[in-house]
């Protein structure tokens, strides 16, 4: 199945999946250039990263935002989303061997359509934007070692995932993007 597939067939969780589900294959529908980061809207993804028993969570601190964040990235032309985001993974703080886990009827965690103000991004400025996020979900081990990426994050930590959430300074993302997520981490197991 491809990701538009996936995509149709996830059950949204709340109302705000549900709407940005219908932007997201809107996008996949009308705009074939929605997975290069010149259009207005375009393809993401993110990863959100778990131990073993569900009780920590992999943040970084992104320079960008200012704060501590999941990991995530552009897609950049690719179409696989779920190898974009076990890359971007590695890149962003040297975990290696990390597996994606199901999330009940697909292997897609969450869906959002997130607004990026205008920013700089390596002395260049980079306009008000659209992400169309595909979030997934990874198991890894705490034990294993962890490096920033310059340019990109200045701190990786593993931390109880309430904690992760409350070291988040961005309000909607804390409260709307991250508690939704731990929400439905919180479910039992044989649902996941």
């Amino acid at each position: 199945m491809g990701l538009y597939e996936d995509i149709a067939a996830y059950k949204p969780f709340n109302e705000q999946e549900a709407a940005d589900k219908e932007v997201i294959l809107h996008a996949l529908e009308c705009d074939p250039h929605c997975f290069d980061r010149s259009a207005q809207a375009h393809m993401t993804c993110s990863i959100w990263t778990v131990d073993e028993a569900f009780e920590q969570t992999l943040f970084v601190y992104h320079d960008i935002y200012d704060s501590w964040s999941w990991v995530g990235g552009h897609a950049d032309g690719e179409r696989d989303l779920a190898s974009v985001a076990l890359r971007e993974l590695e890149e962003e703080t040297g975990v290696t061997g990390a597996r994606l886990a199901s999330c009940g009827q697909s292997d897609i965690l969450s869906l959002e359509v997130l607004t990026v103000d205008g920013h700089e991004k390596r002395g260049a400025y980079i306009s008000s934007h659209l992400h169309l996020n595909v979030t997934y979900l990874a198991i890894a081990d705490p034990k294993a070692p962890l490096r920033h990426a310059p340019g990109e994050n200045s701190a990786v930590a593993w931390m109880p995932m309430a904690e992760a959430i409350e070291r988040s300074s961005e309000p909607w993302m804390r409260d709307r993007i991250y508690r939704k997520i731990a929400t439905k981490l919180a479910a039992p197991k044989a649902a996941r």
